[in-house]
């Protein structure tokens, strides 16, 4: 008996619906809307894919959308002096600098210059310390996806023993501080890691965030375990065509898995869906408002 797939479309697409009855709720009750800004600096393809799909998806919510182009020569102070405009308008709740920036903007500067309240991304170093402290934080959204959907899988995460394979300040490091959090056991693990199979045999659950195709094979895997696959790699496909997998080899693991996301349509909806949580979690704090629950960490 395989795997169970965790859909990771149809659960984001719960996210937003929640997301968005929370918003018609402030907007009814309070006269509030939730606002999110987003600043893209250049012409990166995939980024404008990403800030045109955010921006969709924030309207769709009922949020407050607003969008920032600025051309890749702008200077950095000038992108600096529009961040310090948007961490005092009242009507933006969340703030997200797509990344990456043009190599003469220096990204934690710009990072460092968001209000931490409004650091949707999770990425200022005062809600990095925050949660690694344990304490009330923006979280980053792809973990934060992971998280909601352990959740979901588990009920309670106490007591599972974890593995996070990968190191990144974006993905690897916050998602062992969520499980944490949540009272796992967990270890993170990287290409350097020695034994990295056994390592992993040890986990009920897997969280593969390396940047390496199909590098964690099925017989990594106990059986049973709960495996998230947060990789997305282009890889050659048939006809001289390429097709996206993940960082696990998926027909090998969903044999032995309980339960695992697939790439793509797992992790990756996740993460917008996320960033509408964040953006309406975000506006509660900022007005003393109960935040909503089950969109949270």
């Amino acid at each position: 008996m395989g795997a169970r797939i965790i859909d990771g479309k149809a659960f984001a697409a719960e996210v937003r619906a929640k997301v968005a009855t929370h918003v018609a709720r402030l907007k009814d009750e309070h006269g509030i809307t939730p606002g999110l800004a987003v600043v893209l600096v250049g012409e990166d393809p995939a980024s404008q894919v990403y800030v045109r799909s955010k921006n969709k998806s924030t309207v769709e919510a009922g949020m407050k959308s607003v969008e920032h182009r600025l051309d890749a020569e702008t200077p950095e102070a000038d992108l600096l002096a529009l961040v310090h405009e948007l961490n005092a308008d009242p009507t933006i709740h969340g703030i997200l600098v797509q990344l990456p920036l043009p190599g003469h903007m220096n990204e934690d500067s710009v990072i460092g210059a968001i209000e931490p309240a409004k650091d949707v991304d999770g990425f200022h170093i005062s809600n990095v310390g925050l949660l690694g402290t344990g304490q009330k934080s923006m979280v980053p959204c792809t973990p934060l996806g992971c998280l909601m959907m352990l959740r979901d899988q588990f009920g309670s995460l106490s007591g599972q023993e974890a593995v996070v394979i990968g190191r990144s300040n974006i993905v690897g490091k916050p998602m062992a501080q969520l499980l944490l959090g949540d009272s796992c056991t967990v270890t993170i693990a990287h290409s350097r890691t020695r034994d990295l199979p056994d390592v992993v045999r040890r986990a009920d659950i897997v969280v593969a965030a390396v940047g390496r195709p199909e590098m964690v094979k099925g017989d990594w895997i106990k059986p049973g375990a709960a495996v998230i696959d947060v990789g997305i790699n282009r890889v050659p496909g048939e006809g001289g065509k390429t097709r996206l997998v993940g960082d696990v080899d998926f027909a090998g693991a969903s044999a032995v898995a309980g339960a695992i996301t697939p790439v793509p349509g797992g992790v990756g909806p996740m993460t917008i869906a996320c960033l509408l949580a964040n953006t309406l979690t975000a506006c509660c704090r900022s007005h003393g408002l109960a935040e909503p629950e089950g969109l949270t960490a």
